[in-house]
This record gives structure tokens, sequence and C-alpha cells, in this order.
């Protein structure tokens, strides 16, 4: 026996029926999954009302009407958290991307391209297969181990050796260019 068989069917219909009969539960189970998901409770009640709207449609009710509330609303949470975390705002001006963010601010934007001007000047100046190596691994594109060996031409066993050397002589030589503040504050 249902939820739905408990009540008596009033003159208006099957859906008020449903309606009065689910209402409470739907409601409730709405409010506990709301918080942990990107919806409102009633926007999440009313994706449940619609699934099962298109159930009694198409198969009549389930036959354990409570138990499928319940499971309907967690995979309507489920859905609305997965969609939450694939979804991006959308800005038409990118100046505009992270306005609050006191890190985009433009003195730190100049800062962190100067930043990178330093580091790829300095690989540029480091010996052998070096600059080849650390300007693959600094790619964009972020290729694997077997790719940047691939690129240049060595076995990819041989990667990581040479890989520790060259960002041991990049360290070196950034260290001497920049004195980094001792202890107290003072210059080394």
């Amino acid at each position: 026996m249902t939820v739905l068989d408990e009540l008596p069917v009033p003159a208006a219909g099957a859906s008020a029926h449903v309606v009065s009969a689910l209402g409470p539960l739907v409601s409730a189970e709405a409010t506990a999954e709301a918080p942990g998901t990107a919806l409102e409770p009633d926007d999440l009640e009313q994706a449940v009302w619609v699934r099962l709207l298109e159930r009694l449609d198409g198969d009549g009710p389930p036959p354990d009407t409570a138990r499928w509330v319940r499971t309907a609303v967690r995979a309507e949470a489920r859905r609305a958290r997965r969609t939450a975390a694939r979804e991006l705002p959308y800005t038409t001006d990118p100046s505009t991307d992270r306005a609050g963010d006191p890190a985009c601010t433009p003195e730190r934007a100049v800062l962190r391209a100067e930043r990178r001007r330093t580091l790829r000047a300095a690989v540029a100046r480091t010996p052998g297969n070096c600059p080849r190596l650390l300007t693959a691994m600094l790619s964009p594109q972020d290729p694997t181990y077997r790719e940047i060996a691939g690129t240049l031409g060595i076995s990819q066993g041989s990667l990581g050796p040479m890989r520790s050397r060259c960002l041991g002589c990049l360290r070196r030589m950034l260290a001497a260019e920049v004195a980094a503040p001792e202890h107290l504050g003072k210059e080394r």
C-alpha cells in the first residue's frame, strides 16, 4: 500500500490527490537536501514534481511512493551539484571577471608578468639542453614526460635526472639574482 492509496481521492482529480498526499514529504525532503546543492528548496521540489508527473503519465504511480520521492529528491540534488560544479558564470567583460578579487589588481598583474619575464629570461640562460627542457615543462599544454622526451629526442628515463639538474641550475641562478631576506629582515 502506498501513500497515495491511504488518502481518499478528491473530486478535483488525481493530480490534486497526488499533491495533497505527497506535498509534505516532497517539501521536507527538498528542504533537507537543498543546502548541499546549488538550488533553493522550492526549485528542488519543483524538479521532483516534474519527474513525478512524467512518471505518472508514463508508467503510473511507483509501487513505493515515499521511497520513490526520497530517491528522486536525492537524484535531483546530485544532478544540481554536478551541474553547478561544471557551470561557470558568464561575463562579457574579462576585466570584470574577478573584480572583487584583491589578487587581480593592476599592480599584481604587473608583478606576475614581471616574474614570468624574469623566469623565462633565466631559463634562456641555462646551459646545454636545459632551456629546451624547461621551456617544454613550462608549456601551457602541460605535456607528459613521454611527450617531452619525444620532443627533445631523449629517453624518458633520463628526463628526471636532467630535469633535476636543470631546476637546480635555475634555482642557483635566480637565488644569485634576487637577494633573499634573512631572519629579521636582513639581506644576504
